[in-house]
C-alpha cells in the first residue's frame, strides 16, 4: 500500500448527507475541570492522561480524528465518519486534534497508538481506521454498537434489501 490512499468500498462513496452531530474544539487545556491548566507550564502528564480519560468517557463513542465529522481533513478520518454514518451513528463525540496540539499527542499516549484516527467504544479503544474497516466488513462492528444500545441501519437496510 505504499504511496497508496486507502480504497473503500462502493457502499462507503454512496452515503446520504451528512446528519448534525457534536464535535469539539476546545483546546486539551480548557477540557474538565481545568485540571491541566492549573499545572502551569502545559500540565504534568498525568493531569494530562486524566482529561484525555475524561473525553475518552465522556460518550458510549468517540472519535478522535483530524478535522471535524462534517470536514475531515484526512482521508482516514473522513472513512472514520463515513463507517459510521453507514450505520447511522449520529451521536458521537468527535474531538479534531489539529486544534490542539496537546490532545493530539495526549491521546496518543493514552492509547499507546501512535496514529489518527482513533475510535472509542464505550471508553475502550477499538483503533483506527483499519480496524474500523475490518469490524465493519466482518459484522462485529453490529455487535459492538448493539453492546451500546446501538442497532446499526445496515440491519434496517438488509430487512428492506431481504424484500425486494
Amino acid at each position: 500500500m505504499s504511496g497508496s490512499f486507502c480504497r473503500l468500498p462502493a457502499a462507503l462513496r454512496r452515503l446520504a448527507a451528512p446528519r448534525p452531530l457534536l464535535w469539539v474544539t476546545r483546546p486539551l487545556s480548557q477540557a474538565g475541570d481545568g485540571a491541566a491548566a492549573a499545572g502551569g507550564g502545559g500540565g504534568s502528564s498525568s493531569s494530562g492522561s486524566e482529561e484525555v480519560g475524561k473525553l475518552v468517557r465522556a460518550h458510549p463513542v468517540v472519535v478522535f480524528m483530524k478535522g471535524t465529522p462534517a470536514q475531515p481533513q484526512c482521508g482516514f478520518s473522513n472513512a472514520v465518519v463515513q463507517i459510521l454514518r453507514l450505520h447511522g451513528v449520529t451521536d458521537y463525540r468527535a474531538y479534531d486534534v489539529l486544534q490542539d496540539h496537546d490532545l493530539r499527542q495526549g491521546i496518543k499516549n493514552y492509547s499507546n497508538w501512535p496514529t489518527i484516527p482513533q475510535v472509542y467504544l464505550n471508553g475502550e479503544f477499538v483503533g483506527g481506521c483499519d480496524i474500523l474497516l475490518q469490524m465493519h466488513q466482518s459484522g462485529d462492528l453490529v455487535e459492538e454498537l448493539k453492546k451500546l444500545g446501538i442497532r446499526s441501519a445496515l440491519l434496517d437496510s438488509e430487512k428492506d434489501h431481504g424484500k425486494k
